[in-house]
Parts: C-alpha cells; structure tokens; sequence
C-alpha cells in the first residue's frame, strides 16, 4: 500500500511555470528581447571559441580556461532559455517533470563548472603574475587538463545532489512554479515529502562551491595586489593589472548577482526582483562574458585584428 500510495503521490507529469509576466503585449517583446541576447550570447562565445582555437598566439593557459568558460556560459543559458521563449508564444507555460528534473540538474551542472573555472583562472593569474618564472611549470598543460577534470567532477557531483533531491521529493498534486525555469527552492515548497535532508544536502553542497571558490579567487587577489603594489614601475603595475581586469569584471557580475539571488534573505526583496536577476545571471551575463573579454584584452583584440586581416587579403 505504502508503494501504490507513493506512486499516486508522484502522479504529477509536468509544471506549470507563471513566467515573467502574463500581460501578451510584454511577452511577446520580451521574447524579442531576450532571443536577441540568446543569440548573441550564443554567437559571442562560439566565436571566443573559434578566435581561440585558430589563434596560436592565445594558446595559453589563461585562454584555455576562457574557451571552458564559453562553454559553459553556452550550455548554462541553453539550459533554460529555450524551454523560456517557447513558454512566451503559449498560452499554458508548462514542463514536463523530466523535463524539470534535466533542466535543474544541468543549470546546477553548468553554473558549478563556471563557479570553479573563474576560480582556476584567478589562480593561473595568481602564478603568471606571482610566480612568473615558475608559470610554465606550474600551469603546464598536464596540468591545466588535471584542474579542468576536477571542475567537471565537481560539477558532476553538486549537478547529481541537486537532481537526486528533485527525483526523491514527493509531489501531492500543487504544480504551480512562480518562477520562469524549475529551481529548487520552489519546488521544495511544493513538495509534500519531508524535505530537511534534501534541503541539507543542497545548501551543504551550494555553500561549499561559492564559499570555496570565493576563497580562492579572494585569496589569489589578495597576492596579487600585493605584488602588483610592490612593482618599482608604473607601467608594469599597469600591464599587470590589465591581465586581470577582464577577470575581475566577469567574477563580479557573476558572484554579484548569485549573492542576491543565494545569500540575502528573500523578506529584502520580491519575487519579481528575483526573476529579473535570474534573467540577468542566466541570459545576460553570458552575453556579457566574451564581450568583456574582447573589448578589455589586448591580446583577444590583436589576434582578432589579425584574423579579419587574414581572411580579407586572401
């Protein structure tokens, strides 16, 4: 009895999600909006990618990270952005509990692989302007695609807790998201299982991926303006802190809007306000990235220059 009561208990097949707004005329020019930073977003790091990959003056480190931080921005604002412009076109915005459970699972996933690969990048600036004769050593490429795999175990792992808990909750009938994509506080609030461990185990594994990462890109920063301050010329303090610029303004917008949405309490502010910085963390932010990288780097400029150049006179 206690199986066929769980199994009635779980008969929910989809979501409803209410979306941004239920006023047709906003929709539709919210889908225009926001199909148009899909799109560049998605061509902006596809091109960081391609830029990268035929450069072989950007064949460092430093850039090997950044094409891994394309991607991710690329598979983190895929995991929602489709489902949300086709749930503006439709009168019932709706997934599918697998759906949901995919969708929860690969945001985690993706956002994770972002967290660590901004951290592995303050560290490769750390060692380049740190320890710079030891660079090739300690950043060599054995080791850089060791540091990458643990990025994506990481990111494997916390992906499977939060997916775990999504498929272990029991749904009693409330189907009803406020919200434009399945995240898991919502969802714990429409479960009617008991849900401490879940919620444990989640925020356990969340806080320790900010809280570490924050660790190591403050602490890296911290040696490096130290020495940065200690160089004798003001054009080598200049160079030196331009490497990082790019950097420092993508871990800002990103851990800036992850603190509103994870770390303040939600009494400060309302649903709403989430939702816009949701939108902001997960569509445009990863249309800000390669932007932030190719207007702030010389080296990205130069060997874009040199491209165009190349396939005009050819």
């Amino acid at each position: 009895m206690a199986f066929l009561q769980y199994w009635n208990h779980t008969a929910v097949t989809q979501f409803i999600l209410l979306g941004l707004t239920d006023d047709p005329v906003l929709r539709v020019i919210l889908f225009i909006i926001i199909l148009c930073l899909y799109l560049v977003a998605l061509s902006g790091n596809l091109s960081t990618i391609l830029l990268i990959r035929v450069s072989p003056q950007l064949h460092h480190p430093m850039y090997f990270f950044l094409t891994h931080l394309a991607c991710a921005d690329i598979g983190y604002s895929s995991s929602v952005t489709p489902n949300m412009l086709v749930n503006f076109l439709v009168k019932r915005n709706t997934i599918s509990y697998l759906g949901c459970g995919v969708q929860l699972g690969s945001g985690a996933f993706f956002g994770t692989v972002e967290c660590f690969i901004l951290a592995v990048m303050a560290y490769d600036r750390f060692i380049a302007i740190c320890n710079p004769l030891l660079y090739s050593t300690k950043m060599s490429t054995r080791d850089c695609v060791q540091l990458l795999i643990g990025v994506y175990v990481v990111g494997f792992l916390n992906s499977s807790s939060y997916t775990f808990s999504f498929f272990s909750l029991v749904f009693c009938g409330p189907n009803t998201i406020n919200d434009f994509f399945c995240d898991f506080p919502p969802l714990i609030e429409l479960s009617c299982s008991d849900d401490s461990v879940f919620i444990f185990l989640t925020t356990i594994s969340v806080g320790t991926v900010i809280m570490f990462t924050v660790f190591v890109i403050c602490i890296s920063y911290i040696y490096i303006l130290i020495t940065i301050l200690k160089m004798p010329s003001t054009e080598g303090r200049h160079k030196a802190f331009s490497t990082c610029t790019s950097h420092l303004t993508a871990v800002s917008l990103f851990y800036g809007t992850v603190t509103f949405i994870y770390v303040i309490p939600k009494s400060s502010y309302s649903t709403d306000q989430d939702k816009v910085v949701s939108v902001f963390y997960m569509v445009v932010i990863p249309m800000l990235n390669p932007l932030i990288y190719s207007l702030r780097n010389n080296e990205i400029k130069g060997a874009l220059k040199r491209q165009l150049l190349r396939k005009i006179f050819s």
